[in-house]
């Protein structure tokens, strides 16, 4: 049985996002169990790689030994078909899917086109492919992905303490007064995908202002994103209810979950969802929508889940919890439920050590 694998990771590893921090949790599951694990940092220009950061990508995967494992990050994977196929014969390559390439919301037509094309030439050329949610394992049938080549290596969550909430929230919870301020949290990069956008326009639409919202993410990934956000936030007179509060490590993310009343995430796209499961393993209620795990996840009786970019829909049932303090308690109980069955990263490790070692035995 091998215990050995090179990991390609596109950009720098210690970027805060879900993709980059299931890569980071992997490799230190797989290195706590006993594997060896090699990574490989590859150009940040993956998926439209320049002509240097794909001619790096190919001297790393040839200078890899033979019959070695290979775990290969689909930012770069999918648009590295030629090389992959290249070494495909003579290495073990498993491609790790957080969602295709072509299917992130905002780029041009034109360039998802080719990404399709490209990332479906690279996942046949691979030995298996692992995906981090069954969402994402379903939608690769549209590139040719049989189901028998497919793993689905869910992230795991660490276990966190119950988050105490605001004080003023708590409060009229226990009185039964309303209106109370909520404290809402979003921790997401802006980017088009998160749907930053969609959530101002539906608190803009709240029928009582009772509610203050800290946006937890990145503002350098997308200026004109935050430009147009930060135009809503002045435009609906936000600026005293409304804190982008940018890129937060992970004692500061901890604290935000802690103060925090409702967890929203109006996401138009995803793979997974980690940090709704984030949200749930603190008890917190949830807002969000049907996309990637997020409705496996939140179910019924942890939030109300509604089709991604449907404003009505979004907008109502923000309101509604919101308002609603026995909504939320119920809420917020269904969480402490889901959250003892959310899957923890040992186990998402260990799944993933058995992918590999299968992909090694075929």
């Amino acid at each position: 049985m091998t215990s050995a694998v090179h990991v390609l990771i596109p950009g720098d590893l210690e970027i805060r996002t879900g993709g980059y921090g299931y890569d980071r949790r992997i490799i230190a599951g797989l290195r706590d169990v006993g594997w060896r694990v090699d990574v490989h940092r590859l150009d940040d220009s993956f998926p439209t790689p320049t002509p240097a950061a794909r001619d790096h990508a190919a001297h790393v995967l040839a200078d890899i030994p033979d019959g070695a494992i290979v775990l290969a990050d689909g930012l770069a994977l999918g648009a590295l078909p030629a090389e992959v196929d290249r070494e495909a014969g003579r290495l073990n390559v498993v491609a790790l899917v957080h969602h295709p390439l072509a299917e992130e919301t905002g780029i041009d037509p034109a360039l998802a086109a080719r990404l399709k094309v490209s990332e479906t030439r690279a996942l046949a050329a691979v030995r298996s492919v692992v995906v981090t949610s069954r969402t994402t394992a379903a939608r690769l049938d549209d590139y040719g992905v049989a189901a028998d080549r497919i793993t689905v290596v869910e992230p795991g969550t660490d276990p966190a303490a119950l988050s105490r909430g605001s004080a003023m929230a708590q409060q009229a919870a226990a009185n039964g007064t309303q209106p109370a301020e909520v404290a809402l949290l979003c921790v997401a990069t802006l980017t088009p995908r998160k749907g930053y956008e969609l959530l101002m326009s539906a608190l803009a639409a709240m029928p009582v202002p009772n509610w203050r919202l800290t946006c937890a993410g990145s503002l350098d990934r997308d200026d004109q994103t935050v430009s147009r956000v930060r135009g809503q936030v002045r435009s609906n007179g936000f600026e005293d209810r409304v804190s982008l509060v940018g890129d937060l490590d992970a004692a500061a993310v901890a604290v935000e979950y802690d103060r925090a009343d409702l967890f929203v995430l109006p996401t138009l796209y995803e793979g997974y969802g980690m940090v709704v499961a984030e949200a749930l393993a603190r008890g917190l209620p949830i807002v969000s929508t049907s996309t990637g795990a997020i409705g496996d996840l939140v179910g019924t009786e942890a939030g109300i889940v509604v089709s991604p970019g449907d404003l009505p829909a979004f907008t109502d049932a923000l309101s509604r919890v919101i308002a609603d303090a026995d909504l939320r308690a119920r809420l917020a109980a269904g969480a402490r439920e889901v959250r003892q069955r959310l899957p923890t990263w040992d186990q998402s490790a260990a799944l993933m050590a058995s992918a590999l070692e299968a992909a090694a035995r075929e």
